[in-house]
Formats: structure tokens, sequence, C-alpha cells
């Protein structure tokens, strides 16, 4: 892809320890579990992978810890053609790190512990601010503070940059963020959680979208896991339906679908289109364990799920 076509993701890294057994455990239990997984992960480094294995030209802003962690992480991502200019160190904290427990329906139960991801200020994107005001698609989590998740849609909207948020974990949005906004991808309950309205249907769906838009967000893509994804823009809404798959680990679905959503966008796909491509990328990723270990290439888009 050409250098016009950046696209910049904003947002955290994590080593994934992973467990997978039968059932996740009730609160005070022990269960004995399967096969132990340890793999790359963190909501915007699964982005960032997945959008460059489906042809995105990614550069990364990012914080690890100085140790082995942070050290393979970053290794990862130039192997995958990942540009880490911006991809910094922090002397005092550890790498993120995130315990996942997989059952065997293929539905997950996640615990972060932030780490470096936690400290990422604006004063450490400043340095790329020119960066993001360059990009075609500026792509961000919640997994880093909201203060410099704001800053940097500040400055990219403010240049017509493409700004998407995937809002996950949810947190209380500041009206000047959504403001910012050309998209915004919550699933159900994040949905829920930033309008107070549970999403159980496309008309329920609908009026959050209408809620969020009305705080100034351009566009919304609620998705529905294997139900599809609902999409509203200028005043429609509909819903794209999901490729039927057999789910064996569903944990970075929502990654690739926002990697490759953004992909889509910087090939000026109409939203709907990109949204097909995005879904059929998280139907290919939840086939297989692990989170950027599950992220599909190119290729296997072409030929189906």
């Amino acid at each position: 892809m050409s250098e016009n076509k950046r696209i910049v993701v904003l947002g955290s890294t994590n080593t994934d320890m992973v467990v997978k057994s039968e059932r996740i455990p009730t609160p005070g239990e022990t269960i004995l579990g399967g096969r132990f997984l340890m793999n790359p992960g963190g909501k915007g480094a699964n982005q960032a992978v997945a959008a460059a294995r489906l042809g995105g030209n990614v550069m990364f802003i990012a914080k690890v810890g100085s140790d082995s962690f942070g050290r393979e992480a970053k290794a990862q991502f130039a192997k995958e053609g990942i540009c880490t200019d911006f991809v910094l160190t922090d002397a005092a904290e550890p790498s993120g790190v995130a315990l996942i427990m997989v059952d065997a329906k293929g539905e997950n139960c996640i615990t972060v512990a932030s780490g470096a991801n936690g400290t990422l200020s604006p004063d450490d994107i400043g340095a790329a601010r020119d960066e993001i005001e360059k990009a075609v698609v500026l792509l961000m989590q919640l997994e880093t503070p909201i203060e410099t998740v704001s800053c940097a849609a500040k400055w990219a909207s403010e240049k017509g940059v493409r700004v998407v948020l995937n809002p996950a974990p949810t947190c209380e949005l500041p009206d000047a963020l959504l403001k910012c906004l050309s998209l915004i991808t919550p699933n159900e309950t994040e949905a829920e959680k930033l309008t107070g309205i549970k999403v159980t249907d496309e008309a329920s769906a609908a009026q959050a979208a209408q809620a969020l838009c009305a705080k100034g967000v351009k566009r919304v893509v609620i998705t529905l896991g294997s139900k599809g994804a609902f999409v509203y823009e200028d005043g429609h809404g509909e819903t794209i339906p999901a490729f039927k798959v057999k789910a064996v680990d569903t944990t970075a679905a929502g990654d690739v679908f926002n990697g490759a959503l953004a992909v889509a966008l910087t090939e000026d796909n109409p939203l709907t289109a990109a949204i097909r491509f995005a879904a059929r990328a998280a139907a290919i990723s939840v086939t297989r364990m692990g989170a950027q270990t599950s992220a599909p290439y190119r290729d296997e888009i072409a030929k189906g799920v």
C-alpha cells in the first residue's frame, strides 16, 4: 500500500497467557484446564497486526516495558511489517500482561495488567503528531489513557483524518472526543454502557446508534457477535450478517474486525462493503486459537470461510 494510505494505530500491547478449559470457573473455584499458550496480544497490537496482514501500511504508537516481553513484542511488530518508530519503552513499568480463560465454546474471560500501556501520555505521542495528522485512518481503543486517545483524536480530526474508535474496555467518553470520531465500533455491551440503551435487536441498536450520533459521532457500527454487525450512517441503519463458522476462540475477533475495517476504509470502500470484508476476517479468526496468531492474511480472505 502506498505511503499516503497509512493507518496509524494507537493503543496497547500485551503478552496473553491463555488456558483453555471445558468451562470458565466461578469465583472461588479451581478447575483443571487444558493447554497453556503464551501469545502476543493487546487490543492495539492485535488491530495493528490484523491490518498489516491484510495489506495495510501500518504505524503503531504504543509503550512497552524494558523487559523481555517488550523486546519480543517490538521485534514481532517489525516482522509483521509494522512501523515501530513510536513504540516507546518505559524504564519503570513492566510490559502489559493479559490472563485469559477460554471455554469449550470459544467464549473467553480476560483480566489485564496494563503496565506501561497505562503510562502512554499526550507528551509521549507529541513526536508522532505529524504522522497522526498525515494518516488516512487513526484507529484507537481504550486500553491506554483517555487523555492520550482524546489528544490524538483532536489532532487527527482537525486535519480531516478518519478517526475510528473501538471503545473497549468501555469508560465514560468526553463529548469532545465523540465529536472527533468518524466512526465508533462498540459491541452490544459497550453500546449499552455508552448510551444506557440495551441492544437486543435492530430497533434498539438503531436507538443506541442515534444516541451516539446525537453526541457528534459521524457513523456507528455495533458488532453483534455471531449475529453480524449493525451499521448506522446518514440516518439509515441495517444489519450486515456474520459468516457462519464453528468458533474455537473468540479472543481477538473484535480486534481483527477493527483492523480489517481500517484497511477496507483506506481502500475507499463504502462502509457496508468494508464491514463485510471485516466480518469475513473476523470469522476466520475465531476458528483459531490466540489473538494475533489468529489474524488472517489477505489471500485467506479471498478464499472465503
